[in-house]
């Protein structure tokens, strides 16, 4: 099978300026899942998308490929992460290359463990699903969620459940931010990342910190160094 690894990564991240190359512990953010993916063994080739010459540097420094940086449509802040998939894809389409699996990988996906990835690999190469993405579970009944007016006045999302215990209630999950692996027929057909037969593997609450501020950062550096690194 031919596989490929996408790492996302643009330059334009606002709320953390230039997280994506940033050091996390001792190198830059995106080397991580560079360095994740390069040791799952899954992936002929692993490449960075980016928008940025200096991402794109970085990226080569730690040794992923960038054959070619993206365009604006899929660089502005509205864009999707299908926007950066199917791109890719269509330039190596154009190339004569053509792949059987994806991975695409969040640039800040510190945590992603090179074990699970292989798993997940096996999971699509068995047709056991289409999509297979890390998940966590919520550490409380989503079912018994309060929501607040403008005044801060309190009521149940679902009032429903107002009195149902809490080990009568279903286990909910929630997407960890780390990455996805897909058949990228599944993708070609459904334009969709999430979509399909969809297998999620839980890891524990501390191993995925979705970054978006800068207190994110500082606890997923703090986590790191209290419980290691895959």
């Amino acid at each position: 099978m031919n596989n490929l690894a996408i790492i996302a990564a643009r330059g334009g991240s606002k709320r953390i300026p230039r997280k994506n190359i940033r050091n996390f512990l001792d190198k830059p953010a995106l080397c991580w899942p560079v360095n994740a993916a390069k040791a799952s063994g899954c992936f002929n080739t692993v490449m960075v998308s980016t928008d940025d010459a200096l991402i794109a540097d970085t990226a080569r420094a730690c040794g992923a490929e960038v054959p070619f940086l993206r365009e604006a449509a899929s660089s502005g802040d509205h864009a999707t992460l299908a926007d950066v998939l199917k791109e890719v894809l269509d330039a190596y389409a154009l190339r004569g290359q053509h792949f059987d699996l994806v991975g695409l990988f969040l640039a800040t996906a510190f945590f992603a463990d090179p074990a699970m990835i292989r798993q997940a690999c096996a999971s699509l190469q068995q047709n056991v699903a289409d999509v297979v993405m890390p998940v966590l579970r919520f550490p409380y009944p989503v079912q018994r969620a309060l929501i607040k007016d403008t005044s801060d006045f309190m009521d149940f999302m679902h009032p429903e459940h107002a009195l149902t215990r809490s080990q009568d209630l279903e286990e909910a999950y929630y997407d960890s931010g780390q990455y996805y692996l897909l058949r990228a027929a599944s993708f070609a057909q459904s334009g969709r990342i999430i979509a399909g037969r969809v297998k999620g593997m839980e890891i524990p609450w501390h191993a995925a910190v979705d970054v978006d501020e800068e207190s994110d950062w500082i606890r997923a550096e703090q986590l790191a160094k209290a419980f290691g690194k895959p």
